[in-house]
């Protein structure tokens, strides 16, 4: 119990550690990203924040799945360095006790893991969409965008105002030019005036006020003139719109549901990640032999390397689920196959390799 309870606790400080510097690392460069974009405008400035943390939630799995696996690795191989493991095997013990120890410290990450990446991280990038759209310029009515003097084009494209002067509170604009495409015809306003409007349904028109509108038809020599006192344009934002739905901002109950190809896909990232944890764990045993002789980083190289191959092994088997090219109950458990089957393979070279050096002492 003593043991246990010592080796716990050096994964955790060890966990503690790498877990901060890799999220410190993780923080910077998504707050460089978002700092950038909100410099060009295509974030606001007061959403970054906010979208800095639901960056985080979701990278969570991952940057959790590489601390367990560091962790263990770094533990070990200080007991190689400081030939505790000279001690471990001298009274008997196997490489393969570690086994309990490890899942021991390993199973409550991994269970947090799957958590993250099933519930968290969907929900993360669901409200990171909507916060986006909620605080973007592109997301208010088009009367509060426009600026007197320029030409300013809506979010969906089909509609592009000109004003020669704005109100103090944006509520009023005069003089406005209003070209649009609706119905497979184009069409051009000119007012004396206009403003917004919201009705009790939700619904927003910008109301112009004594105009004309010209309507053509693209390749028809023929138009209409009208004249009107008051001329209602419905407001097509994207807040009215909703968020666009993808995969990855998804829950997985509807995912499966879905059970399309790109949504078993995103099922099978989501599954894959707290698995990976697990078998790279285990993985971390026979990888963190270190010889006290020869250099300490060797082993460490080995491991970022095996933790990147079986991440795009991940990648490359989620892509082929969605291109249709591998089936969801082939593609989810394959890719953990074929890295848990080295486990034994490590295992028994490790284990080979000391016993033929204590029995070559003897």
């Amino acid at each position: 119990m003593i043991f246990q309870r010592a080796v716990r606790r050096e994964f955790t400080q060890a966990a503690v550690g790498v877990f901060v510097a890799l999220f410190a690392i993780l923080l910077t460069t998504q707050l460089i990203r978002l700092l950038g974009q909100a410099a060009s405008g295509q974030v606001a400035s007061e959403a970054v924040v906010a979208l800095l943390g639901f960056a985080a939630l979701n990278s969570l799995p991952v940057l959790l799945s590489l601390t367990v696996f560091m962790a263990i690795l770094l533990t070990l191989s200080r007991s190689y360095r400081d030939s505790e493991m000279v001690v471990w095997f001298a009274s008997g013990q196997s490489l393969v006790a570690w086994v309990r120890p490890v899942l021991t410290f390993a199973l409550p990450v991994v269970v947090t893991i799957a958590l993250l990446s099933l519930l968290i991280s969907p929900w993360a990038l669901k409200m990171s969409a909507e916060y986006r759209q909620k605080l973007s310029g592109q997301s208010r009515n088009d009367t509060a965008q426009v600026a007197p003097g320029a030409f300013k084009e809506s979010g969906s494209g089909e509609r592009v105002v000109f004003v020669e002067a704005v109100a103090d509170d944006s509520s009023l604009v005069r003089n406005v030019f209003v070209s649009s495409l609706q119905h497979q015809k184009l069409g051009v306003m000119m007012a004396s005036s206009g403003h917004s409007e919201q009705m009790e349904n939700g619904d927003r028109f910008m109301i112009l006020e004594n105009g004309r509108r010209y309507e053509v038809t693209p390749g028809q020599p023929e138009f209409r003139i009208l004249e009107f006192a008051r001329y209602a344009l419905r407001v097509e934002t994207k807040e009215s719109q909703g968020i666009e739905k993808t995969p990855r901002n998804t829950s997985t109950r509807e995912l499966l549901k879905n059970r399309s190809a790109g949504a078993l896909a995103e099922v099978l990232w989501r599954v894959g990640v707290p698995i990976s944890a697990l078998v790279l764990a285990l993985l971390a045993i026979p990888m963190s032999f270190v010889n006290p002789r020869a250099g300490r980083s060797a082993n460490l190289i080995l491991a970022l390397l095996t933790f990147t191959i079986y991440s795009n092994l991940l990648s490359v088997s989620q892509a082929w689920v969605t291109q249709g090219r591998l089936s969801f109950d082939l593609g989810w458990w394959l890719v953990h196959v074929v890295m848990a089957a080295l486990l034994p393979l490590l295992f028994f070279r490790r284990i080979a390799v000391f016993s033929f050096l204590r029995w070559r002492n003897r």
